[in-house]
């Protein structure tokens, strides 16, 4: 069973995920994608007793379109309890509840988020809404978590397209922090700090790589990251559970030309997509504004990063969101 436990020099939470050390050594790398026969993908059509079972699907045709399951390895389990306990010296843990679910976003073993036509991610977007609004729902549950590791460089460990959904009975302490600052700004100043940032860059234009009517797409001021991009709505709403249909199709379709442009400039790179949306229990609430961050893998942190916790990043993000923005999509 998992158990979650809390650095008492830093308050970090921890996940001493017991059932993922279970994972198999061998991953199957992009580059022989293409090369994994069907029949040995757990996430193929056809193959669908290899997995975990199924909590929602979406079908068409008869068949399913998108499938969610239980992760086999998962980093939390729901049948664990959110209990607290104080574990002498002085430490504390918790009982290592939470959800954690796999959205197997096509059947087709090659399809890339990059690739897909806007109805293909549409249906994923509606399937990140639904698993939010229903994992929210245990009033267990503080913090939903939606992400894509895409590669090795970004974790992933299965090549067939699919997404993450983690629930957690805690908000970790970083993330804590973004929004303690965000409070803090809109104590101040009476506004969202991140609709503020919005609209700065909207104004500014210098680091905007694509806008559309109700989104913006651009590369932070201080990007920690070689083309780390942000999308984020003009319309305030601190949740991407209350997201509406229309603003998905949207979404949907930005999303994909963001992406064509990191494939086709960057070669296809690896990254990690979240999805940062407030706590559970703050969701109503006009201090934060939900957005995606896309960050590519093109680079390793090393020892300074790691020993400061400061990231230093090569790429200027004024010359980075030039460089998407010209970048030919025909």
């Amino acid at each position: 069973m998992p158990e979650i436990r809390q650095d008492p020099t830093t308050r970090e939470w921890v996940i001493i995920a017991t059932e993922r050390a279970k994972r198999p050594h061998e991953f199957t790398s992009l580059s022989s994608a293409a090369d994994q026969a069907s029949r040995s993908c757990v996430f193929c059509r056809g193959n669908e007793s290899q997995t975990p079972p199924e909590v929602w699907r979406l079908e068409g045709n008869g068949q399913w379109r998108i499938r969610v399951v239980g992760n086999k390895f998962p980093a939390l389990s729901s049948k664990a309890t959110a209990t607290r306990y104080e574990t002498p010296p002085f430490y504390r843990s918790m009982d290592g509840f939470g959800y954690h679910e796999v959205i197997v976003e096509t059947p087709e073993h090659d399809r890339t988020l990059a690739s897909m036509q806007e109805d293909e991610l549409v249906d994923v977007l509606l399937t990140y809404r639904e698993r939010y609004l229903a994992l929210k729902a245990d009033p267990r549950v503080k913090l939903v978590l939606i992400f894509k590791n895409y590669g090795e460089r970004a974790g992933s460990s299965i090549a067939h397209p699919h997404s993450q959904v983690v629930a957690t009975p805690i908000i970790p302490g970083h993330i804590r922090r973004k929004y303690e600052v965000a409070v803090q700004h809109y104590d101040d100043t009476g506004r969202c700090l991140y609709c503020e940032i919005v609209e700065a860059e909207d104004r500014h234009g210098q680091r905007v790589v694509y806008r559309s009517d109700q989104f913006l797409v651009f590369e932070p001021y201080a990007s920690r990251f070689p083309f780390e991009t942000w999308i984020a709505p003009f319309t305030h709403n601190a949740s991407f559970g209350k997201t509406t249909n229309q603003e998905l199709r949207e979404l949907a379709r930005v999303l994909g030309v963001t992406l064509r442009r990191l494939h086709r400039a960057l070669d296809d790179p690896h990254f990690n997509l979240v999805i940062h949306t407030a706590p559970v229990e703050d969701e109503l609430q006009a201090y934060f504004l939900w957005h995606v961050e896309i960050t590519p893998r093109i680079t390793t942190p090393a020892g300074f990063e790691l020993g400061s916790g400061i990231q230093v990043n090569p790429c200027v993000p004024e010359e980075a969101a030039e460089f998407l923005r010209d970048t030919c999509l025909c």
